[in-house]
């Protein structure tokens, strides 16, 4: 059998004793032999940075404030919408259209008032990445797009700090911990993991593809069990190792990660990830030249004198929440596969749609190089409908 990944070293030193309080707070953890008084030290010695206040970091914070982390840094820049609040469980009602980080500072503060709270209230970027994780022990990584994980990913390289990493998809989720310049030649890194970003449009997000709240949770608090193990050097963590959730059949299974030979080592952050992960989509700008319509111009075209045919390529459980009136259902797959061209009308206009445009602009390049050329896209999809036309319709 392969042996064990060996033990890491406690990532950061003992703290001041304990006090009185301090000990009956923390005293199941004092039972423990993996952590003990002086593992319970280095955490309330401890600095770790959570890039993101969200879905996954939502647990992270919740669970590290309780373990008794002395300092806690928050990246975020965002407000709680309505929509966060079925896996966001750092925030709540009454925190809507506020600021994430603020949000989250109180709900750590309520935990345990003595945590030191740094917020960095900015879009996590090359020219800030590098600073503000060398002001931390350890970075725990819960964003949401490819663009920003290569930074967090090649920031921590730069920074020479370990950091824990997760990702959630619909009822999947995947853990692991990367660390560059991990001692006994066992660095590995994000890159390792995935070399190069997907092609742009392949990974929907949460917003287009939908989350199981309670994964996060799952996911979120493996991440915070791998952050105590390495402050306090306590178990084998997964570094080198990729866990692998299915919430639908209730299985994990690892997979074994190494260092690739021929990976240049990261030395400096990119100037731009959004570019290099492909962020922004060449289709956009392709149809963007007569083919895409904003929401007052389908409007209008809708209210002429001739017949349009409105395609929503979404998903049906997309449809059951909201739809426009007078369209017909195509999902995307349908298009791309070609097995809706009979259904398409050839003597009216046509007008896809969306959620977001993304979808509809990818079926309009699908179509125009079937031959079609009385096709459009409505831009912005139907929540720019929603905002523009008709705000009566429910976002989701």
């Amino acid at each position: 059998m392969p042996s064990r990944p060996r033990e890491l070293a406690p990532l950061v030193h003992p703290g001041p004793e304990l006090s009185r309080e301090q000990v009956a707070r923390y005293s199941r953890h004092l039972l423990l032999p993996d952590v003990g008084v002086l593992g319970q030290r280095r955490l309330r010695n401890a600095r770790i940075l959570v890039v993101g206040a969200g879905g996954l970091g939502s647990p992270v914070l919740l669970y590290l404030a309780s373990a008794g982390v002395g300092t806690l840094g928050i990246v975020e820049f965002d407000e709680v919408d309505a929509s966060n609040l079925q896996r966001q469980i750092i925030h709540g009602e009454a925190d809507i259209g506020r600021s994430k980080a603020q949000s989250a500072r109180e709900s750590i503060a309520a935990v345990d008032s003595t945590i030191e709270v740094r917020m960095h209230q900015v879009r996590l970027e090359p020219r800030n990445a590098v600073n503000i994780f060398r002001q931390y022990d350890l970075v725990v990584d819960g964003t949401d797009n490819f663009a920003t994980r290569y930074l967090v990913n090649d920031a921590a390289a730069v920074a020479g700090v370990p950091y824990v990493w997760g990702s959630i998809y619909r009822f999947d989720g995947q853990i692991s911990v990367f660390w560059d310049a991990a001692p006994g030649g066992r660095g590995v890194d994000y890159r390792d993991l995935y070399p190069d970003p997907p092609e742009p449009g392949t990974v929907p997000s949460c917003s287009e593809a939908g989350v199981l709240g309670v994964l996060c949770g799952v996911v979120g608090s493996i991440m915070a069990t791998e952050a105590v193990k390495l402050v306090t050097g306590m178990g084998d963590t997964l570094l080198g190792r990729l866990l692998i959730y299915d919430a639908r059949t209730m299985t994990f299974r690892t997979v074994t990660l190494r260092r690739d030979p021929s990976r240049v080592p990261v030395t400096a952050v990119e100037s731009d990830y959004e570019v290099s992960c492909g962020v922004i989509s060449p289709a956009p700008a392709v149809v963007s030249v007569d083919g895409d319509l904003d929401p007052v111009q389908v409007r209008a075209l809708l209210d002429g004198s001739g017949p349009v045919s409105l395609i929503d390529v979404r998903d049906p459980v997309e449809w059951d929440i909201v739809h426009l009136d007078g369209a017909s259902l195509i999902p995307l797959a349908d298009i791309l596969r070609g097995d809706a061209m009979t259904s398409l009308p050839q003597d009216r206009p046509v007008v896809l749609y969306c959620k977001t445009g993304i979808r509809s602009a990818e079926a309009l390049v699908a179509l125009r190089a079937a031959g079609m050329t009385d096709v459009h896209h409505l831009r912005g999809g139907i929540e720019a409908w929603t905002r523009d036309v008709d705000p009566s319709l429910p976002t989701y």
